[in-house]
């Protein structure tokens, strides 16, 4: 019996979507819900699994094609096996060779279309990638699994692109083009967007981080035991940025139209880097969630970010950002509003200075913070103070729990 493949039902907020990777070819096998195709939208990759054991029977809409919510993708034959139809991969597949043969200097492996694109993205050479697949055909999971192998040995991936490189002509410079991607276009479109309408402004304080630092080296190993989980620096400025929010309702708000809506409840967004593009999963009511909640919280939306498994109703309600540049290095910088919201914090890298303390010169663990915010919405004053009450909590971190 043959059933129709269909893009999911996006949510309202998304028009269409692009088909990002099918992991099955026509002809080949498949198990129930196993993933079959990966639709990507411009917030989240969503995942189509077969409805039965069966085969792809034919690919309506092809990688790197638009699609609409609902829209037909493909047909499935449920309960065919996948060798009923071996006359028409095998040609199909000694087809596609001599393109892997222009493209690559082996030109024996047989990839996937998604394996062919992850390893061009990887700069795999795809003779060094061992086939398990049909045939002997390279699939997505294999390059996967030569590229973790490559990085946790150490050794760097095999690079075939860099050996045309060395034939080009001398003055030539070679360019590479590719699309941009739905998620990385959709960030680029809100961050001007964000700059084009709002009145931004940033504000900057420093912080010691020395009295946090040993709260953390002096109950790391209980905390450990307790929670199951290490206690770091985010779940203390998320605390401190929720006490602080309470204080400064103004900070905590949005604009709509022309008017001022105010939140009588704490969402922090944690700003989380992926190999896509930046996303922004939220931390529900966070006056009610303690740091080992809040680190558990932030783990599993990393994890889910670096695997593509947020949901758009992970990303979507956030009353206040926070953003951590400090941990790829950065020193000091002015973070971009993340749109409804007026505000944004900007965490940094920790780094030792001179600072003078009652009088003395002391060596300081110190942290540059950043405040961007609307001042259509928030006044200086507010945004500074704020911004003080963040600090004053963190150098002190007694004042988070007295509520001082």
């Amino acid at each position: 019996m043959s059933t129709e493949i269909k893009a999911p039902v996006f949510p309202e907020s998304v028009a269409e979507g692009t088909v990002a990777t099918w992991h099955k070819q026509p002809g080949e096998a498949c198990s129930r819900d196993e993933l079959i195709v990966d639709i990507e939208t411009d917030k989240v990759v969503l995942e189509v699994v077969a409805p039965a054991d069966g085969v792809i029977e034919e690919i309506v809409k092809g990688e790197g094609d638009t699609c609409e919510s609902g829209e037909v993708i493909g047909r499935f034959k449920e309960g065919a096996a996948g060798e009923s139809k071996p006359a028409e991969s095998k040609p199909e597949a000694k087809a596609e060779a001599p393109k892997e043969e222009a493209a690559a200097s082996s030109g024996d492996a047989i990839l996937s279309p998604a394996a062919r694109k992850l390893a061009e993205e990887n700069n795999v050479d795809p003779a060094a990638v061992k086939g398990t697949g049909k045939d002997g055909r390279v699939t997505k999971e294999d390059v996967q699994n030569h590229v973790d192998s490559n990085k946790s040995s150490g050794a760097a991936a095999a690079k075939p692109a860099a050996a045309p490189a060395l034939d080009v002509a001398q003055g030539e410079r070679a360019e590479k083009r590719v699309p941009m991607t739905r998620l990385r276009a959709s960030i680029a479109k809100r961050l001007v967007d964000a700059q084009q309408t709002a009145a931004m402004l940033t504000t900057f304080n420093e912080v010691n981080m020395a009295p946090i630092m040993e709260l953390r080296k002096q109950y790391q190993e209980s905390f450990v035991k307790r929670h199951g989980i290490k206690l770091g620096f985010m779940s203390f400025f998320t605390k401190a940025a929720t006490e602080a929010l309470k204080r400064f309702p103004a900070v905590n708000a949005s604009i709509d139209g022309n008017d001022m809506v105010y939140h009588g409840y704490q969402d922090v967004g944690v700003a989380v880097s992926t190999d896509r593009g930046l996303v922004v999963p939220v931390l529900r009511d966070t006056d009610a969630m303690g740091l080992a909640d809040i680190e558990k919280k932030i783990v599993e939306y990393g994890t889910k970010a670096k695997d593509g498994k947020l949901g758009i109703e992970e990303m979507t309600g956030g009353t206040f950002t926070i953003t951590n540049g400090g941990i790829f290095g950065s020193l000091i910088s002015t973070p971009i509003l993340n749109p409804p919201q007026t505000a944004i914090l900007g965490m940094h890298k920790i780094q030792e200075r001179p600072m003078a303390v009652n009088g003395k010169v002391e060596i300081l663990p110190m942290m540059y913070l950043a405040l961007s915010y609307d001042h259509r919405m928030i006044d200086g004053k507010e945004a500074v103070q704020f911004l003080v009450a963040i600090k004053e909590m963190l150098e002190d971190p007694a004042r988070i729990l007295l509520d001082v």
